[in-house]
Formats: structure tokens, C-alpha cells, sequence
């Protein structure tokens, strides 16, 4: 994924535990680079100590590297992911958006197109409802949230991952079942989808 400052990009910024949310991510951003005129921007967030401290060093030892408050405010597009926690985003995640504060006051993410993705270890086990919870601070932001409308036939297909609020997947519950072919393609037309409505509003 390029990393270029002076084009348009879509920020897909997530945090993962076992590496299912970020093979997600990869596969957003695949989508996202299907369209002309805009690139694809990955971004991890460090993971937090039960006293909520930031405890991660400053730069990752792998992976994509943490989100900066400047990739949150001049991205074109937002792509939002996270593993579930008892049916919410992961607490890292919700740690860097409540600190995204200056942003909310200045308006910088008002009317650009937000989209979330997430992982499970069941197949009930919260996947709406973490999409939901990703959708609200983004709702607090003025960001127009998209799912994945059933034009997309995985859809009605998928007996795994996948839902109309947003991309998702079935991990398992040793967190080791791979993305299938049916999750796979409903990620690259999430990252496609946000890409498309983002090079529309730059116009």
C-alpha cells in the first residue's frame, strides 16, 4: 500500500490481537486501490494496559505502523476495524478515537465516507453489534457511515463472516480459521465501496 503524502488516500486504520482484523485490513485496502485517483493508508493503533496507558513502543515491531492524528484529519475516507470485545470494539481502538477530540471540534471528518470491519472467535459472538459500536463516534464525527448493500451476493451466501453493517469474519475459536473466499471478497468491496464515495466527494 503506498504511503505517499501528496495523494488522496482512505485511512483503514484497525488494531489486532492475533492477526485476522489485519489480514482484513490488507484485503480493505486491495479494494481500495481498485479505484483511480486514490490509494489506501494503513494504520495500527498500540495496544493499552488495564489502567487505559498507552504501552506499546513508539513504532511497532511489524505491520503498519500507528495511526497519527495528521492520517486521521487529511484522509479523503475511513475504513474502521477491530476484533470484538463482549460485542464492542477492542479497548485500544476506542482509547485512540476518545482522544480524537481537536478533530471533532474543527470538523475535520465531516461528510467523508466511513466504513467498519471486524472479527470474531463465534459466529454470534458480537460481530454486529462491534460494527455498530465502531459506527457511533464516527456518527459523533459527521462522517457518512456505508455497509455493504446486497448487491453484493456474498451477503446472502456467506454461512461465515460478512454482514450489511460492514465487512466481518468467523476466527474461530482458537482464532485460526482463515478468511474464506465469501469474507475475502465482501473486504475488497467494503475498501472499494468507501474508495468509490470517496473520489466522488473530492470532486
Amino acid at each position: 500500500m503506498s504511503t505517499t503524502n501528496s495523494s488522496p488516500y482512505v485511512l483503514v486504520l484497525y488494531y489486532s490481537r492475533s492477526g485476522a482484523t489485519a489480514q482484513m485490513a490488507q484485503l480493505i485496502g486491495r479494494g481500495i486501490e481498485q479505484v483511480t485517483g486514490i490509494e489506501a493508508r494503513l494504520r495500527t493503533v498500540p495496544a493499552v494496559s488495564t489502567v487505559t496507558e498507552a504501552t506499546e513502543p513508539d513504532i511497532p515491531d511489524s505491520g503498519a505502523i500507528y495511526c497519527t492524528e495528521d492520517d486521521l484529519r487529511n484522509c479523503a475516507g475511513l475504513v474502521l476495524g477491530s476484533p470484538t470485545r463482549f460485542g464492542n470494539m477492542a479497548a485500544a481502538l476506542k482509547y485512540f478515537i476518545d482522544n480524537t477530540g481537536a478533530l471533532w471540534l474543527s470538523g475535520a471528518l465531516i461528510d467523508k465516507p466511513a466504513a467498519a470491519f471486524t472479527s470474531t472467535s463465534t459466529l454470534h459472538g458480537g460481530q454486529e453489534s462491534t460494527l455498530l459500536s465502531m459506527l457511533t463516534p464516527l456518527l459523533h464525527h459527521g462522517m457518512l457511515f456505508c455497509g455493504l448493500p446486497y448487491s453484493e451476493t456474498g451477503l446472502s451466501s456467506t454461512t461465515s463472516g460478512g454482514t450489511p453493517y460492514g465487512a466481518s469474519h468467523l476466527a474461530g475459536p482458537n482464532s485460526d480459521r482463515k478468511i474464506d473466499a465469501t469474507e475475502s471478497e465482501l473486504c475488497v468491496a467494503l475498501g472499494k465501496r468507501v474508495a468509490t464515495l470517496a473520489v466522488k466527494l473530492l470532486r
